[in-house]
């Protein structure tokens, strides 16, 4: 490769003076957990009204949110959750520690999503929960998951983890009827290190949820009366007001990470060999949490030294999720009664993408044209170099 300056992208996390005012202003309430103060209220109502959902309820993290709106879902000892098998890990821990059988299926091969076809043949008797990922912000076909949720009588959960603001044929992920979970842990399109939310529908589900993140407790309580089991899933004040300043500027970096990554795909499939993520017309507005793309045929072991390469040149890339029954924590419980590459065999894709696929940290998508080129140039580069 030659030698030329490393591209300058913004930070991120990225704040100001409104982070710092919402944490002054939770500090000065005197109270720092949610039973006491504002801010988690707050944002819990603006978080709603921005994903157009009835309810949202503020957790410490991603994976407690999925698995908190699982437990609301009935999933437990004798169920099944179908999910993904291109995908973090947290989406079928969550359904793993509450006792149930995590299935994955494949993914389409241009859009990295669930495939609907390949959920529909997993279905069974015990199957209680679909859990379509949106990846890397790009949502899951919900028209084709919807209909086969109509046909079965198995509910959606929406892992958003990566879809903040993102929609679905102008409809937001708190608009399309089912349960959604989110994430704003530090590489988060919205963050505040860590913490999660979940979107419900309705309110019984929702009032089950608030028992439950705070150890069976009504809100009320003043004699220790816990209605039912639960755990302290309870967000703190500190990083609620971080959330709501976080919140104000999304849509505005959602417009520049369009944007930009139109024009980051467009140079990318130009190169040689590099193939940027499908898109959905139906999903109408991405707020790109990653930029990825595969270079088919590559092999893991060159996919592996192709992002040690971009990343010395100054890029902020890593390597795809790897198939999550390839990890071993995916065996330790709730695995299905299959070996390994029974799995791999139904999930050709999955297997195929963990193998050569590389993605960008969103921060990318942040800078401005110059820095888009640059990074086009270094991967044309380097791959051209592998």
């Amino acid at each position: 490769m030659n030698a030329r300056p490393a591209p300058e992208f913004p930070q991120w996390p990225q704040y100001d003076d409104a982070e710092r005012v919402g944490l002054i202003r939770a500090l000065d309430q005197g109270q720092w957990w949610r039973m006491g103060g504002d801010e988690v209220d707050s944002f819990e109502r603006e978080f709603a009204d921005h994903h157009g959902a009835a309810h949202a309820l503020a957790v410490t993290n991603g994976t407690h949110a999925l698995e908190l709106a699982l437990q609301s879902m009935g999933v437990g000892p004798g169920t099944e959750v179908i999910v993904p098998a291109f995908t973090f890990i947290s989406s079928s821990q969550a359904a793993q520690r509450l006792g149930a059988v995590a299935v994955p299926v494949d993914v389409a091969p241009d859009t990295y999503c669930i495939d609907p076809a390949s959920t529909a043949a997993a279905v069974t008797s015990r199957t209680k929960v679909i859990m379509p990922v949106h990846m890397a912000g790009l949502m899951a076909d919900m028209d084709a998951l919807a209909k086969i949720s109509a046909d079965t009588g198995v509910a959606i959960l929406q892992d958003a983890a990566h879809a903040h603001g993102a929609r679905w044929q102008g409809k937001r992920v708190g608009e399309l009827g089912s349960v959604a979970a989110f994430s704003f842990q530090n590489g988060k399109l919205m963050t505040a290190g860590e913490g999660g939310a979940v979107l419900f529908p309705e309110a019984e589900m929702y009032e089950t949820a608030f028992l439950r993140h705070s150890c069976g407790r009504p809100r009320t309580d003043h004699r220790y009366f816990h209605r039912i089991a639960g755990s302290n899933m309870r967000l703190n004040e500190f990083s609620a007001s971080v959330l709501r300043a976080q919140l104000r500027r999304l849509d505005e970096q959602i417009a520049v990470r369009e944007e930009r990554s139109a024009l980051l795909s467009r140079l990318l499939g130009a190169i040689d060999g590099v193939v940027p993520q499908g898109g959905d017309v139906r999903a109408d507005r991405n707020p790109h949490y990653m930029a990825m793309f595969r270079i088919p045929g590559i092999g893991e072991d060159n996919r592996n030294a192709l992002v040690d390469r971009l990343v010395a040149a100054g890029l902020p890339a890593f390597a795809a999720f790897r198939a999550i029954y390839r990890t071993e924590a995916f065996w330790e419980i709730g695995a299905p009664d299959e070996d390994r590459e029974a799995i791999a065999e139904r999930c050709p894709n999955t297997d195929a993408i963990s193998q050569d696929c590389v993605w960008l940290h969103h921060r990318v998508l942040l800078a401005d044209e110059q820095q888009i080129h640059a990074t086009a140039e270094i991967i044309a580069e380097t791959v051209d170099s592998v």
